[in-house]
C-alpha cells in the first residue's frame, strides 16, 4: 500500500493562514493543503493559489468529514479565547484529532508566520484572555545590536523570552542556566526557529553555570560584556522551598546579589528582574526571597552610573509554567483523576506566558532606572473554576466523569495573593498593561544587615561552621525581619499546622 498523505485544513484565510499555506506547499513534506476555512463572505467559494476557501467555520461540522491523520491549523491571530473555543468545538465535531494553533499574536503581527511556530492546541488557548498586541520589532528596538543574557533561560519564562528575542535583532543571545537539559532544549529550539526563517540571525550561546558562585558570575558577565540582563532564574516552588529554606535564600537572594554586583561593575546597561506577587507581604520563605531580590534591585539602582537602568517587573501566576497548576491538572486527568484543588475559595491572577514575556520585554525598553513595575493581570480566577474548565476541555464532565478533590493548602500558601502593597500605589503608564509602583524601602530591617546574618547560614566558614545550613536559625532570622512571615508562622503554631507538606513528607536539610 502506498503512503497516505494527511490533508491540512487552515482555519483563517488571512495573511497568517496564507503564509502557512505557501510554506507548506513549498516544502511538500507535511501533507496537502486541502482547504482554507473562513467566515468571510467575500472569500467563501473562491480559491487562493488553487486552495478552495470553505465556510462559514461554524457550519463545517455538518459538511466536513476528515480522517484520523488529517490536521487543522488555527491561523487567526486576532481571535480571542471564546472564539478559539468555538472553533475548537467545531473542529472536534468534524473529527479532527490533531489541532494546531499559532501560539501568540505577537509573533505574527509583523506579517510573518511560520508552520514551525504552530503547536498542539491546549487549554491555555481557550482559558487565556485576549492578548494585547505588542509589535515585537517596535518594542524590542532597544536591543538592536546588543548582547542579551537571560538567566534561567531553560525555564518557562526564560525560554519564551528567548523565543521572542529572536525578533529583537540582538547581536548575541546568551542562555544562562544551571540545568543542562533545559538549556540544550531551548538552544536547539532556537536554532530550528532560525533555520525556518523565524526572527533575525542572532548568535545564540549556551552557558551552563550556577549564579550562587560569585566569582563565576563576575567572570561570565565581564567576559560576555552583556548589555542587557533579564534575570528569570529562581527556585520558585513554594512547598519545596519551605522544605529547603536555606537553598531558597542562597539561590534567589545571594544569586541575585551576585548578578547585580557584577552588572554594576561591568557596566551592564539594563537589568530587569522578574518578580512575583508572592513578594507582597510574604508568608513563605520563597516570597521573602523574592521580596529581598526586589529590594536589592532598588538599592543597586542607587549605585548605577550614567546610562545604566536597573528595575524589576512583578506579576502573578502564568498559565502553563513548570510546576503551575495547569500541567498538574492535565497529568491528573490523563491518569484518570481525581483533580486536586487546595480550597474552593482559593483564587489567583493569571496571564499567559507569551503575553507576560512580551510585556516584560517592552518594560525593559521603556522602564526607568530605579523604578518598579507591575503587569496588569486583570481579574483573579478561582482555581476551582479553572479545574472545571480544564476537565471540560479534556472531554469530561466535572464531578460525574472526573472527580475534584479538595486537599487543603500547603505551607506558604494563602487563599489570595495581593499584587501590591497599598503604599506602593500602582499608577498607569503610557503603555497598556504596565503599571508603575512607588518604591517602599524596608521598614523593619536593613537589607545589608539582614544579608550579613543570612550569609554564614548559606555559605560555609570555619568560624561559623556551627550555623552552616541551620534552617531553623535562618527561618528565625527571617521571621524577626519580616512581620508578615512571622504572623503567618505564628498562626500555624497557635492553631496547629494542618497544612500538608510535600507528598513524600521527607525533611531535607538544604
Amino acid at each position: 500500500m502506498g503512503k497516505i498523505d494527511s490533508r491540512l485544513y487552515i482555519i483563517g484565510a488571512g495573511f497568517a493562514g496564507q503564509m502557512i499555506a505557501q510554506e507548506l506547499k513549498r516544502k511538500k513534506i507535511f501533507g496537502t493543503v486541502a482547504a482554507f476555512i473562513d467566515d468571510s463572505k467575500e472569500l467563501i467559494g473562491s480559491k487562493i493559489e488553487d486552495v478552495p476557501v470553505l465556510g462559514p467555520i461554524d457550519t463545517m461540522s455538518s459538511v466536513l468529514r476528515v480522517t484520523a491523520i488529517d490536521q487543522a491549523i488555527i491561523a487567526i491571530p486576532s481571535a480571542d479565547g471564546s472564539r478559539i473555543k468555538q472553533i475548537y468545538d467545531v473542529l472536534k465535531k468534524c473529527g479532527f484529532f490533531h489541532i494546531k494553533i499559532l501560539p501568540s499574536i505577537s509573533q505574527v503581527v509583523d506579517g510573518k508566520a511560520h508552520f514551525v511556530q504552530a503547536r498542539e492546541i491546549n487549554p491555555l488557548d481557550i482559558l487565556g484572555r485576549t492578548p494585547i498586541i505588542i509589535p515585537l520589532h517596535e518594542s524590542l528596538a532597544y536591543l538592536k545590536g546588543k548582547r542579551v543574557l537571560i538567566t534561567g533561560a531553560g525555564g518557562s519564562i526564560g525560554s519564551e523570552l528567548a523565543r521572542q528575542l529572536l525578533s529583537g535583532g540582538a547581536e548575541r543571545l546568551y542562555l544562562f542556566g544551571h540545568g543542562e537539559n533545559s538549556i540544550v532544549n531551548i538552544y536547539r529550539e532556537l536554532h530550528i526557529l532560525q533555520n525556518e526563517g523565524v526572527g533575525e540571525k542572532a548568535s545564540v550561546v549556551p552557558i551552563i553555570g550556577d549564579m550562587r558562585d560569585r566569582e563565576y558570575v563576575r567572570y561570565i558577565i565581564s567576559h560576555t560584556r552583556a548589555d542587557v540582563i533579564f534575570h528569570c532564574a529562581a527556585y520558585k516552588h513554594v512547598p519545596m522551598m519551605e522544605e529547603n529554606p536555606v537553598a531558597s535564600i542562597e539561590n534567589n537572594v545571594f544569586g541575585t546579589k551576585n548578578l547585580l554586583d557584577a552588572a554594576l561593575e561591568c557596566g551592564t546597561e539594563r537589568f530587569v528582574l522578574i518578580s512575583t506577587d508572592k513578594a507582597v507581604n510574604p508568608v513563605s520563605v520563597y516570597g521573602v526571597s523574592k521580596m529581598l531580590s526586589e529590594k536589592l534591585v532598588n538599592e543597586a539602582a542607587l549605585k548605577t552610573k550614567c546610562g545604566q537602568s536597573f528595575m524589576f517587573v512583578r506579576f502573578g501566576n502564568v498559565l502553563g509554567s513548570r510546576g503551575s497548576i495547569l500541567p498538574i491538572f492535565m497529568e491528573q486527568i490523563q491518569n484518570g483523576g481525581p483533580v486536586t484543588v487546595t480550597d474552593p475559595a482559593m483564587e489567583r491572577y493569571f496571564m499567559t506566558i507569551p503575553e507576560a514575556c512580551s510585556l516584560v520585554l517592552q518594560t525593559g525598553g521603556v522602564g526607568e532606572n530605579g523604578c518598579s513595575y507591575l503587569l496588569d493581570m486583570g481579574e483573579p480566577i478561582k482555581i476551582l473554576t479553572l479545574a472545571e474548565q480544564i476537565i471540560k476541555f479534556s472531554g469530561f464532565e466535572p464531578y460525574k466523569e472526573m472527580d475534584i478533590k479538595f486537599i487543603g493548602a500547603r505551607r506558604g500558601e494563602r487563599l489570595t495573593e495581593p499584587l501590591w502593597l497599598t503604599e506602593e500605589n500602582p499608577t498607569p503608564t503610557q503603555y497598556k498593561k504596565i503599571l508603575k509602583l512607588k518604591n517602599i524601602p524596608p521598614a523593619t530591617f536593613s537589607t545589608d544587615e539582614l544579608l550579613q546574618k543570612l550569609y554564614p547560614v548559606c555559605y560555609f566558614s570555619k568560624e561559623n561552621s556551627g550555623i552552616y545550613r541551620d534552617r531553623e536559625l535562618l527561618v528565625k532570622i527571617l521571621r524577626e525581619a519580616v512581620p508578615s512571615l512571622d504572623e503567618f508562622y505564628r498562626e500555624e503554631e497557635e492553631n496547629g499546622d494542618k497544612r500538608i507538606d510535600m507528598a513524600t513528607s521527607v525533611k531535607v536539610v538544604l
